[in-house]
């Protein structure tokens, strides 16, 4: 990553650029356009560790496994987050009541995907959710995220990557309330933009056992009836200044007429990094 530069008189020579502070850079968008690649290359590019780059998907499944797997955890996930592997989703008492339509909308899928069992769980119904797409309620989404920043022993010390989260209009309410409450700034909202064609495309070529035409028809009209709303509260609170819109769909083609997906990751995350307002000499480093 080393760059080299000359004059009369000195050598200048610059290892790497680093980043220092507190506060969150947030990256959202629709499905598939390439938030955990553009995060990882920013990581490398502003050397920020992998620990503190944080992923709404990955950590909702890290939560289902680690659910299933650990029965301190799961009794800490009922306790502490109201999501039990013993309580009915159609529990009247204990769920949203607009949670109910949901649920029968997709009896048969859920039916299918846990094999005929008899009763649907909150966790069943969480994980039900993180495997095709759908909204997941916004009290669990905040409550877990929120228990990740608490948990997290240098949250408000550094700086952050925040990927997948917020995606509806209350889960940003909160996230806003509890940065200002942590007194961690946000400092960047990057809106990743691809195409509904784009989205379909990439979704469909790789080959994930939940990525169908139906499916990704759902997730793509969340994005429009959700997230994009989530970005514009998020501009509202924050100012236009600190939101940029992405284009995530820069493709980058060797000799052979076939797309370099190194390089043209690279070329998004330049983008983002100019959004930042780093120098254009910096932006050469590590590419």
């Amino acid at each position: 990553m080393d760059q080299t530069y000359y004059n009369e008189d000195i050598k200048i020579k610059i290892e790497k650029v680093s980043v220092e502070g507190s506060g969150v850079i947030i990256l959202t968008g629709p499905s598939s356009c390439g938030k955990g690649e553009i995060a990882k290359e920013l990581r490398r590019l502003l050397s920020i560790s992998d620990d503190r780059h944080l992923s709404m998907g990955d950590i909702l499944r890290n939560t289902i496994e680690k659910a299933r797997n650990n029965q301190s955890f799961k009794e800490k996930l009922s306790n502490d987050y109201h999501i039990s592997d013993e309580i009915s989703i159609l529990d009247c008492e204990h769920n949203a009541l607009d949670v109910f339509p949901k649920v029968k909308k997709y009896e048969s899928d859920l039916k299918t995907f846990f094999s005929n069992q008899d009763v649907i769980t909150q966790l069943d119904w969480l994980e039900f959710c993180v495997a095709n797409g759908l909204l997941i309620p916004d009290e669990w989404t905040v409550n877990i995220i929120n228990a990740t920043f608490e948990q997290s022993d240098d949250f408000g010390k550094n700086i952050y990557i925040l990927d997948g989260y917020p995606r509806t209009v209350k889960a940003a309410e909160e996230l806003v309330n509890v940065t200002r409450k942590m007194n961690v700034p946000i400092i960047k909202v990057i809106h990743l933009s691809i195409t509904k064609n784009e989205m379909m495309k990439r979704a469909l070529g790789r080959n994930r056992m939940d990525d169908d035409v139906e499916s990704l028809e759902r997730r793509y009209q969340f994005y429009v009836d959700h997230v994009q709303p989530s970005i514009d509260y998020l501009k509202e609170q924050l100012g236009s200044n600190k939101v940029d819109l992405i284009d995530a769909h820069q493709p980058i083609y060797n000799e052979q007429n076939e797309m370099d997906l190194e390089k043209s990751i690279k070329q998004v995350a330049i983008d983002v990094l100019k959004s930042f307002g780093l120098p254009s000499y910096l932006l050469s480093i590590g590419s």
